[in-house]
């Protein structure tokens, strides 16, 4: 995940996961024969042709299990099923038809998949779709932007921190005083998501920062308060066409953009069958990788075209590994195992113009010899050498997940991110950011960090966030 932050909650009976199954209530409201008419579609580039099915709106109650930023919540199902306290409050399925144009069932397992026969993997745009009002400044050279920070202000441009989101005056602290190249922004509240706050935030920059939040559907959702559920990526995969889930993401990333989130820590590319409320679970679109393959690129593309930063995680995967980060350093099955399974969406996709991909806290025999892949210079060799990718690698959260916190303070496991290759180093909480940039500083002041790695990372943060010229 990249939700990281606290302990996960796990305790569960059997009973209790029986009662918090997706409920599929058989009532149909709407519906609607073939394809969704073109009218009705965002206008974009379809790279396949989606087989034509009858849909209905079916309404459904959710009481899964939800992600916040790293806890597992309980749902209560008092009070008609209402939130008391921090937890999934129920909801209809209905607004499906909002986020994706033609009718998508919410039923997990309920009815045919929507199953495509061999679409092509939809090309997300290289340039960030960034609105002028919040691009700060015309984008030129990369290396002019960079030659005027600060060598302290260039380091924070690889800090994504963590925002206290009922905190408005603190998380404008960071950008002010802090100039942190990116905020993360989990918790329950959604003070900083409404008014216009995060953008006003963006605008005290000279070069405004990253906004992100953990937008998956299902557990892991961040505006659902505000503008409705969304499915998950299992679900999504179960029960819509790839061209519905591009639609879904379109959609999601507009409301996402129209709240100041520029980055979207989704879609979720491990590949996995395992349990639904483990720790990826319903997170994976499917055990098959070319089914993860399709629905991820799709879901990807649709944020691209609304503006919205991608993230593809956890590199090199998480699905098939036994343990949970969140609590420990789980072990993937080897790296040849990996190549023929788990990384074949990255292999597809990154061509495909993925812009930013995550790399898990993840032990994998044959590659990091017992340490974290985001911590790995072997991993971040992979990524860049065999799959090619030149974009922005950010690590997992550093700041609260016990893979790297059983072993290293958040300052030292920033500056180990970066020296192994990270290009954007992540925790979720709200913690002091001065030490981690003075522990950085010391270490290209000491040569432990190569100046050439930081002008080489910064310079992919910078044109991620500009599309300056490198």
């Amino acid at each position: 995940m990249s939700v990281g932050s606290l302990s996960v909650l796990r305790a569960r009976t059997a009973d209790t996961t029986r009662r918090y199954q997706l409920v599929a209530v058989a009532r149909i409201s709407h519906a609607h024969a073939g394809s969704p008419s073109k009218s009705n579609r965002p206008n974009l580039d379809r790279k396949w042709t989606a087989p034509s099915r009858q849909g209905h709106e079916k309404s459904c109650n959710v009481r899964a299990p939800k992600i916040e930023n790293g806890h597992e919540y309980q749902p209560d199902v008092r009070d008609g099923g209402k939130v008391k306290g921090p937890g999934e409050r129920t909801q209809t399925c209905a607004l499906l038809l909002a986020f994706s144009v033609g009718a998508v069932a919410c039923l997990l397992g309920a009815g045919s998949p929507a199953t495509p026969s061999a679409p092509a993997v939809p090309a997300m745009p290289i340039t960030v779709a960034v609105p002028p009002s919040v691009s700060g400044r015309p984008a030129g050279s990369c290396a002019t932007l960079l030659s005027g920070l600060a060598g302290r202000d260039q380091l924070a441009q690889l800090v994504m921190a963590g925002a206290d989101p009922g905190r408005e005056t603190s998380t404008t602290a960071l950008v002010r005083d802090d100039h942190v190249g990116a905020l993360f922004i989990g918790g329950t509240s959604t003070r900083l998501l409404t008014g216009g706050r995060l953008t006003a935030i963006r605008a005290m920059a000279s070069i405004p920062p990253l906004i992100a939040v953990d937008e998956e559907g299902g557990r892991v959702q961040r505006i659902d308060d505000l503008d409705g559920t969304t499915p998950s990526a299992r679900a999504l995969a179960t029960t819509a066409t790839p061209d519905q889930a591009r639609d879904l993401g379109h959609r999601r990333g507009r409301q996402l953009l129209s709240r100041g989130v520029t980055m979207d820590l989704a879609p979720v590319a491990d590949v996995s069958d395992a349990p639904a409320n483990s720790v990826i679970g319903d997170r994976s679109f499917s055990a098959e990788p070319a089914v993860v393959t399709r629905y991820a690129g799709a879901f990807a593309a649709g944020l691209r075209t609304a503006g919205v930063i991608p993230v593809l995680k956890h590199f090199p995967g998480h699905g098939t590994a036994s343990g949970d980060s969140h609590r420990e350093l789980p072990r993937t099955p080897p790296l040849a195992v990996l190549e023929n399974h788990d990384l074949e969406p990255y292999e597809t996709l990154i061509p495909a113009g993925a812009p930013v991909v995550m790399l898990g806290h993840l032990d994998v025999p044959g590659l990091t010899g017992g340490s974290p892949a985001s911590l790995s210079a072997e991993a971040y060799r992979l990524l860049r050498g065999k799959y090619r990718f030149d974009g922005v690698a950010m690590t997992d959260d550093l700041g609260a997940m016990r893979a790297i916190t059983n072993r290293f303070g958040l300052p030292e496991a920033a500056k180990r991110a970066i020296a192994a290759g990270a290009d954007l180093v992540l925790w979720s909480s709200p913690m002091p950011v001065a030490p981690v940039l003075d522990q950085l500083q010391h270490a290209v002041a000491t040569g432990e960090l190569a100046q050439t790695r930081v002008r080489e990372a910064v310079t992919r943060v910078l044109h991620l966030k500009t599309g300056c010229a490198r």
